[in-house]
């Protein structure tokens, strides 16, 4: 891809009209400094003192936030809230992002899923995440909301030129890819060939067909009952074989991410290496995976090759990985600024 191309491609964005179905988490940082810590009469543990708080959406509402950082025209979230002080806060921060939230639901009797993540900082600079605190539901979803939203997919689909599936919540049924809307999503997917649809997900990435999947080596090998033998990377051979085996079993093509080594995508039998960018400085993994699957579906919505899709995938993510203390973004022109710095055809 050249420079030109990229701008091209970055600029048809402004075009599309994607869809975020999934789970919306509140990411809630609490910016503390140590030298203001102190220790409660009471407890005589540590006391955390807050200086400075952000709160931003998580989960589906990074894909979301990258989605629209990239420039997607419109990007519609679907999925639910509860009806407390994490929901407000969540609610307004996508407000902030521009995202449309008809098929965004308030529940009265769910929490708002929250990640409560304090942070060291000085000097405005985050030092170190300390333990995070998870606000998860842990009892399934109402079935008559389920139906809301299932409502509003099938109602809205025709109007979509992508859907990015975020399948976050870890206990079966207590998020918004339950099984039901699990199969209506997949069976929506057979039917609309012209529409892209991709799936994340930590702990169910086994249970897509007809869905492009965005796995990482370690979830592709837990579905496919492969054994790591205690090896934190498998070798890239035998990576190639699971994105291949992977594509065959779901009939659609497969993002199988790396890490620092880049992405294979898959298609059936064919599969290819896409090399990642090498950072320069530190490095914060989280939302980089986010960052790269609204890459690579808003790539694919405007008409890109697969190959190209990676590639694009792996340059956002270089951007989005050195953004320390947040789940990073990468707007048009970090992109195309990224792109000259590793001299990418520029």
């Amino acid at each position: 891809m050249t420079a030109n191309g990229l701008r091209r491609l970055l600029r048809s964005f402004r075009e599309l009209t994607i869809a975020v179905v999934g789970d919306f988490f509140l990411d809630s940082y609490y910016d503390c400094r140590r030298d203001l810590e102190e220790t409660s009469l009471e407890t005589g543990k540590r006391c955390y003192q807050v200086v400075n708080t952000r709160r931003q959406p998580g989960a589906a509402g990074t894909v979301a936030a990258n989605l629209a950082a990239l420039g997607i025209g419109a990007v519609e979230a679907v999925g639910y809230c509860g009806d407390d002080g994490e929901g407000y806060e969540l609610r307004r921060s996508m407000g902030k992002l521009g995202l449309r939230t008809d098929g965004f639901y308030t529940a009265d009797d769910l929490f708002t899923p929250t990640y409560a993540k304090p942070c060291l900082v000085d000097s405005g600079r985050v030092l170190e995440e300390l333990e995070r605190i998870d606000i998860k539901n842990r009892r399934p979803t109402p079935r008559l909301l389920q139906e809301r939203i299932i409502g509003f997919i099938r109602d809205n689909v025709s109007r979509w030129d992508g859907v990015i599936i975020v399948d976050q919540a870890n206990e079966p049924n207590c998020g918004v890819v339950t099984t039901r809307v699990r199969r209506f999503l997949t069976r929506l997917a057979r039917e609309r060939g012209d529409t892209v649809f991709l799936a994340d997900s930590r702990e169910q990435i086994g249970l897509y067909r007809d869905v492009i999947v965005k796995p990482n080596e370690r979830e592709a090998a837990s579905v496919l009952a492969v054994s790591r033998l205690g090896k934190a990377r498998i070798p890239l051979g035998e990576s190639r074989k699971l994105a291949a085996r992977l594509s065959l079993r779901t009939r659609r093509p497969v993002f199988l991410t790396l890490q620092e080594r880049g992405m294979l995508v898959a298609a059936g039998d064919w599969v290819e290496h896409m090399p990642g960018f090498p950072p320069c400085g530190p490095v914060d993994p989280v939302g980089a995976g986010d960052s790269t699957s609204a890459a690579i579906v808003a790539s694919l919505s405007a008409g890109v090759r697969l190959s190209e899709a990676a590639f694009v995938g792996n340059l956002v993510g270089s951007v989005t990985v050195q953004q320390i203390g947040t789940t990073g973004t990468a707007s048009p022109a970090q992109i195309v600024r990224r792109f000259r710095e590793v001299g990418s055809g520029a």
